[in-house]
């Protein structure tokens, strides 16, 4: 499905907080803060050691209509893939849009 101006993926975007377990107890998570349409391109890909171990970078441009309250250090979850929000670059002049500079680690 294709939506106007090309925003053809649906995604999430969350936050992290802390929240309560069925105890009352506090835990660390993560909470939807909305459900955009989006337009996810894949620039670049590195290969990366993490502890020991070789892992995938996945870098992502994710652009979004113009909307305030996304931050660096929120995530976007495309289907199974999580992108850590890097950058966020908001079209101040015609708010039409947001790019997301992200990164997925595999």
């Amino acid at each position: 499905m294709t939506t106007a101006g090309g925003y053809r993926s649906p995604i999430v975007i969350q936050v992290a907080g802390t929240a309560q377990d069925e105890e009352g107890q506090p835990v660390e998570g993560w909470t939807e803060v909305c459900r955009p349409w989006a337009n996810i391109k894949h620039p670049s890909g590195i290969e990366a050691v993490r502890a020991d171990a070789q892992a995938s970078i996945v870098k992502a441009s994710i652009r979004i209509r113009y909307r305030q309250g996304i931050r660096a250090g929120m995530r976007v979850v495309h289907g199974t893939t999580v992108y850590s929000i890097k950058v966020v670059l908001p079209d101040e002049v015609h708010r039409e849009h947001v790019d997301l500079v992200c990164e997925s680690a595999t």
